[in-house]
């Protein structure tokens, strides 16, 4: 059964609010044993080290790396993601299709590099619980010229329950969050390396989930298939997973349907594409970048562990509304998390070319540098 509420395709949470509510008593150390491990390390610093896979000038020079996040031992996984030309969008005859997924638009992407994997709890908790500046305090480690530009970086107010709900901690995609509070992570792990990461925007996400084909799904149209590729309502046991354990895209890239939705840049409008119907293409991914001042609706791609298959299709727009922050106690509502948004997450990409900081302020590639918490 789907979700959807007539006329509407914003995601309701199902599974998630009584999850929500059965969980929110249980407590996690997992913050805690990320710190020790992070501490239980020899105190010498050694200095960040980019690896030589992630230097490249040329699309041809592109390679898949492992970043570790300086200071850390937390590592993370980039593909490569080949410049091309493809559909947005999805055609009037595919099963489940709805309006707001045409007209299909010709878009031209430039190459980047995009996680292997969903941001996991093990990255995320690095910045949101200051482990790294907390680390390098009980180490007496110096911080190095990176690490003073990521550590003014706005972090987000300290959640006020276990963000996991039990779900899983090491491994598991982090949740929750708002766009804003991905964007943030993005601006911090940009200062941290030395390499502008951002979110993808979203025909960056669908170009790199199809990876090449332009079907329903990335191995094809049959929904029967799903389970060799995604975790969703039928197989997920009411609950996240581990990342990387199903079959990935002809790309490499794991998670694209299901296990956890992913926030892309983008605004949501229902006739967004339609705008572009009678102008000529190809587009590019910034041209068609949609950019609003309003907190609701944003878009999330991918669906989750907790819909049906045909909310995880390659061409499926789901966006978010007030509904995912009902059961947040705090007044005001906080800024950086999404209390019934156990569902979503978010995957970050790194375009081969560094856009100049006009470009980025123009389309809002980075959150906002004057964010502050309220205590700050």
């Amino acid at each position: 059964m789907s979700k959807l509420t007539p006329g509407n395709s914003t995601q309701q949470p199902r599974l998630a609010n009584r999850i929500l509510s059965d969980r929110i008593a249980r407590s996690t150390l997992a913050a805690l044993v990320t710190l020790c491990n992070l501490t239980c390390q020899p105190s010498t610093a050694a200095p960040p080290l980019t690896p030589k896979e992630a230097e490249a000038k040329t699309a041809d020079q592109m390679k898949a790396y492992s970043q570790k996040i300086p200071g850390t031992q937390t590592t993370f996984q980039m593909l490569p993601i080949p410049a091309g030309e493809f559909l947005l969008g999805s055609p009037a005859s595919e099963a489940e299709r709805k309006a707001d997924e045409g007209p299909r638009l010709k878009v031209e992407i430039e190459p980047f590099w995009m996680g292997k994997h969903e941001v996991t709890w093990d990255e995320y908790d690095v910045w949101s619980f200051d482990l790294d500046i907390q680390r390098r305090k009980l180490a007496g480690i110096k911080p190095t010229p990176l690490d003073k530009t990521a550590d003014v970086v706005t972090r987000p107010t300290k959640p006020y329950t276990d963000m996991t709900f039990g779900m899983g901690h090491n491994g598991y995609p982090a949740i929750c969050m708002t766009q804003l509070a991905a964007k943030m992570y993005c601006r911090w792990l940009s200062a941290k390396t030395g390499h502008f990461y951002r979110l993808p925007t979203e025909a960056e996400w669908e170009y790199a989930c199809r990876a090449g084909t332009n079907t329903a799904y990335h191995f094809g149209n049959d929904p029967k298939q799903l389970g060799n590729y995604a975790w969703y309502y039928d197989n997920s046991e009411e609950a996240y997973h581990k990342i990387g354990l199903k079959k990935p895209n002809p790309w490499g890239l794991y998670d694209m349907h299901g296990n956890v939705s992913e926030w892309v840049l983008d605004a949501y409008s229902a006739k967004h594409y339609s705008e572009f119907a009678t102008k000529t293409g190809p587009f590019t991914a910034l041209q068609l970048l949609k950019q609003s001042k309003t907190l609701y609706p944003r878009i999330v791609r991918g669906g989750s562990w907790d819909d049906d298959p045909e909310t995880l299709r390659a061409a499926k727009r789901i966006f978010s509304s007030d509904e995912w922050k009902m059961q947040d106690p705090q007044l005001p509502q906080s800024i950086w998390y999404h209390t019934d948004a156990l569902f979503v997450g978010f995957r970050i990409i790194r375009p081969l070319k560094t856009p100049p900081e006009t470009l980025r302020r123009k389309y809002g590639l980075d959150a906002p540098a004057n964010i502050k918490n309220q205590n700050d």
